[in-house]
C-alpha cells in the first residue's frame, strides 16, 4: 500500500523540485546579468542622442545625488561675459591669466564659494570646442584660433581660491541686437544659411535684429546639449547653468513651425504652450547630459522674476520646481528692491518659495548688485544702504539655500562696496 502511494505522488514530487530548482537558477541568471548590465553602463558612453530616453517624471522617482555641500550656503557671483572682454590688452594667455586671476581673488576675498561664469553668450565658446567657434570676446574675431584655453585657466584659478565654477551659457541666443558685430563661418548659424540643405534653413529664426536657434527642432536640441555634454565631459567643473534667453515674446518669428505641428496634430497646443513643451523637452536633455557625464555636477536655471512673465518666452518654472529631472536648482532673478511698485521683494521670494514644491531642487536667490546705489525700481534702492544685507537675511527667514550676486562687474563700485562689506565679516 505504501508503495503503490510513493509511486502516485512521485511524478508531483518530482515536478516540485525541478520547479525550485529553475526558480533558483533563473534568478542566478538575472542577478548576474543585472551586475553585467551595471558594470557595462559605467564603461560605455550614452548612445548617439542627445535627448535622454527617461522622462523627468521617470526620474523623480530616483533618490537624486547630492552634489552642493549639503550644509554650506549657496554664494555664488555671476561673471558675465563683458568681465572677461579682453578688449584694451594685446589679447596674451598671459593678460588673461592676469584678469581671472584678479576676478577670482576679489571673489574669494568678500566670502563667496561659487563663480557662475560665463563660456557661451552668443553660439559661441570661450573655451576649446569642435561645436562652436571662440568667442570674439577673447580673441577679438569670432572663430580666431586662441593659442591657450580661457576655461580651463579661469578652471585652475577657481580652485587655487577655492572656488566652484559653473560654467554659464545662453542656449538659444546667436546674436543680440548687434552683437556680435560678425558671425564666423563656422557659426552654426553661417553653416546652415550657406550649405545647399534647405532642410536647416529654419534651424535658426529672427526677432528684430536679434538671431535664436529654434528649439523646436531636434537637431537644434541635440546641439545645444551635445555643447553642454562637451563643457562637461572636456572640464573639470561643478555645474552647468543656463539664463532666462528662451523664445521671444514675439510670437510671429517660429509661426511657420507652429503650423506645421497644428497639421500633423488632431488636437493641438497653443503656440505658447507648444513653445513651453519645446523647452521642457530641451531643459530635461540638458538636465540628463549633465547628470549622465558626470555624477556630481549640478545643472541649474536662472529664470526671470516674475513667474507668468516666464512663460510668455516659453519657460515653466512651476514644471521645473516640481519634478526632479529637469535641474538640481532654480535661481530666479529677483532684480527688485523691497518696496517695489509692483513686485516687492519679499513678495517674489515667497512666490517662488512657495513654487519650489521638491525637496531635492534647490532653491537659489539671485539679487541685483547693480542697482544698489541707483534711482531704479522708482528710486526705491535710494531708501536704504542695507538693501542686500536686508534681502539675504529675509532668504535665510524663509529658508532658500542661498544666493547669487549679479554681478562681479559691480565691485568696484563704492556704494556697493560699503553695502556688501558686511560679507566679509
Amino acid at each position: 500500500m505504501m508503495k503503490k502511494y510513493v509511486k502516485s505522488i512521485l511524478p508531483y514530487f518530482l515536478s516540485a523540485v525541478m520547479l525550485v530548482v529553475c526558480v533558483w537558477v533563473l534568478s542566478f541568471t538575472q542577478n548576474d546579468e543585472t551586475n553585467i548590465q551595471t558594470e557595462t553602463s559605467t564603461a560605455i558612453s550614452e548612445p548617439e542622442s542627445a535627448e535622454s530616453t527617461k522622462t523627468p517624471s521617470e526620474s523623480s522617482s530616483e533618490q537624486s545625488t547630492e552634489k552642493e555641500e549639503p550644509d554650506k550656503e549657496m554664494f555664488g557671483i555671476w561673471v558675465p561675459y563683458m568681465s572677461l572682454d579682453m578688449s584694451g590688452t594685446d589679447r596674451s594667455e598671459k593678460a588673461f591669466r592676469s584678469r581671472i586671476n584678479k576676478i577670482m581673488k576679489d571673489i574669494s576675498d568678500i566670502g563667496a564659494n561659487t563663480v557662475i561664469l560665463q563660456v557661451r553668450p552668443f553660439c559661441d565658446a570661450l573655451y576649446d570646442s569642435e561645436i562652436f567657434p571662440t568667442s570674439h570676446i577673447i580673441s577679438g574675431t569670432q572663430g580666431k584660433e586662441l593659442s591657450y584655453d580661457p576655461l580651463a585657466i579661469a578652471i585652475e584659478t577657481a580652485k587655487k581660491y577655492n572656488l566652484r565654477l559653473h560654467a554659464w551659457i545662453n542656449p538659444l541666443r546667436v546674436r543680440l541686437n548687434e552683437t556680435p558685430s560678425a558671425l564666423s563661418e563656422n557659426n552654426p548659424y553661417m553653416k546652415w544659411k550657406n550649405d545647399d540643405n534647405s532642410k536647416n534653413d529654419r534651424y535658426t529664426f529672427q526677432s528684430g535684429n536679434s538671431i535664436y536657434l529654434n528649439p523646436a527642432y531636434p537637431e537644434v536640441r541635440k546641439l545645444i546639449i551635445d555643447g553642454v555634454r562637451e563643457i562637461v565631459r572636456n572640464y573639470d567643473i561643478d555645474g552647468i547653468q543656463i539664463d532666462d534667453y528662451f523664445y521671444p515674446e514675439n510670437l510671429s518669428p517660429d509661426k511657420t513651425e507652429y503650423n506645421t505641428y497644428c497639421k500633423t496634430t488632431a488636437l493641438p497646443l497653443s503656440q505658447k504652450e507648444w513653445r513651453i513643451e519645446n523647452i521642457n523637452t530641451l531643459v530635461s536633455g540638458i538636465c540628463s547630459a549633465v547628470h549622465n557625464e558626470k555624477a556630481d555636477c549640478v545643472f541649474g536655471i536662472s529664470p526671470q522674476c516674475n513667474i507668468d512673465n516666464n512663460l510668455k518666452i516659453g519657460a515653466d518654472p512651476s514644471v521645473w520646481c516640481s519634478f526632479y529631472g529637469y535641474a538640481d536648482y532654480i535661481c530666479p532673478q529677483l532684480y527688485v528692491s523691497e518696496s517695489h511698485p509692483t513686485l516687492p521683494f519679499q513678495t517674489a521670494a515667497d512666490n517662488w518659495k512657495n513654487l519650489t514644491e521638491n525637496k531635492d531642487i534647490k532653491l537659489y536667490i539671485g539679487l541685483a548688485l547693480y542697482k544698489v546705489g541707483t534711482d531704479a525700481d522708482s528710486g526705491t534702492w535710494l531708501e536704504k544702504d542695507d538693501n542686500i544685507q536686508s534681502q539675504i537675511n529675509y532668504l535665510r527667514k524663509i529658508g532658500a539655500d542661498g544666493f547669487m550676486l549679479y554681478s562681479y562687474d559691480s565691485f568696484s563700485d563704492e556704494t556697493v562696496s560699503a553695502e556688501i562689506a558686511f560679507l566679509q565679516q
